[in-house]
């Protein structure tokens, strides 16, 4: 079985709506169809939930009334017939209702998700009423009746396998089924999601859960590029990736997949393949456990970085010193990116600032802290990379001109991580891609 997921641009106008159902139907076979959200709905409810949660409720409804008029505009394009319209009308209606409903209640964090939620739902199911009316035959099946969640916001992944191959034994081997990215049910039975790029999870644990043949990740590149091509000029899309080197991609800025897809994905060994919807015949990234060629292969950059240095000459060298700092992190669940040490300093950094002021209140007792904002990381990745006799020089002749926050090599043998302020990340990228690949 084939999983092919659908983000926000490629069913956020209804002719790539159209060009999604002419993709899923080329092939035969069984298939789950994931979708996103329409481009820009995710931010619009997003906005909806900060305005009811400051009180804003004429802003609020503005929010979802302007919403509401996109959604009113696009059924009339995407459907032809009058049955059909008058499907998608009461569809739309019934998910504003709700949404002007809230505007009445106390709002609180667990109808918040509820608001998030509409996003695909909606897109969805007005797909699904395109199939209808295309006379492609389709089961609509709801996430929140197999995806879920814990007290610790980790998949089920045994129980989502169980939920779904009891669902799908009960159709043909052609079924196509149609469902949701992003939501989930979590321990309380509640609506929850998978956080922002999370459709990218859905399918990948949909992938693992039923030991799918490939997962297709449905975006409007082709592929994975050497770096970043909103920046970069004369960039190329990889042909092959491992889990690793994907991995590490994907979690220090690679914006065509969401970090947590990949492992689910590599540790039940399901190839992924990273297409794009407007050009379909584009071979585009294939990410399996193999790994090929020994080098770099491309280079992604995290921004919103904060650098703390921790500077101690009485306490650096003590015994369990960096397990008391690294303790501090975790009692506040702030995964930390990069490390480096010397003699009488540490320097971390993080990417979540939500509970920096107590984390620095506690690092304070082990000597001077000092903060950097606004920093950014660059990943350089390849196969054994770290293994890779000239690469660390190669990297650093590239970023000669630009000042080094700092630099981790050797920590993984797939990458080389650098921190440099965002004021020269542009500038980097650029220097690095026309010292590191030779086209």
């Amino acid at each position: 079985m084939k999983i092919m997921k659908f983000g926000g641009t490629s069913v956020g106008k209804p002719e790539r709506m159209h060009q999604v159902k002419d993709l899923i139907t080329r092939e035969s076979g069984r298939k789950i169809v994931v979708l996103s959200a329409l481009s820009g709905t995710t931010n619009a409810l997003v906005g909806i939930g900060d305005a009811l949660a400051e009180g804003k409720k004429d802003l609020a409804k503005e929010r979802i009334d302007a919403l509401h008029e996109h959604y009113l505009t696009f059924y009339k394009e995407l459907l032809k017939t009058e049955a059909s319209q008058k499907k998608a009308e009461k569809i739309i209606k019934e998910h504003f209702e709700f949404l002007n409903i809230i505007l009445k209640i106390s709002f609180n964090e667990a109808i918040n998700r509820d608001i998030l939620a509409q996003g695909e739902l909606l897109s969805t199911k007005l797909f699904y009423t395109l199939l209808e009316e295309q006379d492609i035959q389709a089961i609509f099946l709801p996430a929140l009746e197999f995806m879920s969640i814990d007290e610790k916001s980790e998949p089920e992944l045994s129980k989502i396998s169980e939920r779904l191959k009891a669902i799908l034994q009960n159709y043909s081997k052609d079924s196509i089924f149609i469902t949701q990215g992003y939501i989930c049910k979590n321990h309380r039975n509640e609506v929850d999601n998978l956080k922002r790029g999370g459709s990218d999870y859905t399918a990948s644990l949909i992938g693992a859960a039923i030991n799918a043949s490939v997962v297709e990740i449905w975006t409007d590149i082709d592929g994975m590029h050497n770096n970043d091509p909103r920046i970069v000029d004369q960039t190329r899309p990889i042909a092959q990736l491992s889990f690793d080197e994907a991995a590490e991609l994907a979690y220090f800025g690679a914006k065509i997949l969401h970090p947590a897809s990949i492992w689910p994905a590599q540790t039940y060994n399901v190839p992924v393949k990273l297409l794009n919807t407007m050009q379909p015949e584009a071979a585009g990234t294939t990410i399996t456990e193999k790994e090929t060629g020994q080098g770099v292969k491309a280079i992604a950059a995290k921004d919103g970085i904060i650098a703390i240095k921790i500077k101690s000459s009485r306490m650096l060298l003590a015994y369990g010193f960096l397990r008391k700092v690294f303790e501090i992190f975790e009692k506040y669940t702030t995964p930390i990116d990069m490390i480096t040490t010397s003699e009488v300093a540490v320097s971390v950094t993080i990417d979540d600032d939500t509970y920096l002021k107590a984390i620095i209140a506690e690092l304070e007792k082990f000597g001077n802290v000092e903060l950097d904002y606004k920093q950014s990381i660059i990943c350089v990745a390849g196969n054994l990379i770290a293994e890779s006799k000239g690469v660390i020089k190669e990297v650093m002749d590239a970023l000669v001109d630009y000042p080094l926050r700092m630099v981790s090599y050797g920590g993984s043998r797939h990458n080389v991580s650098i921190l440099v302020d965002t004021k020269y990340k542009n500038q980097a990228l650029q220097s690095l891609n026309d010292g590191l690949f030779q086209w």
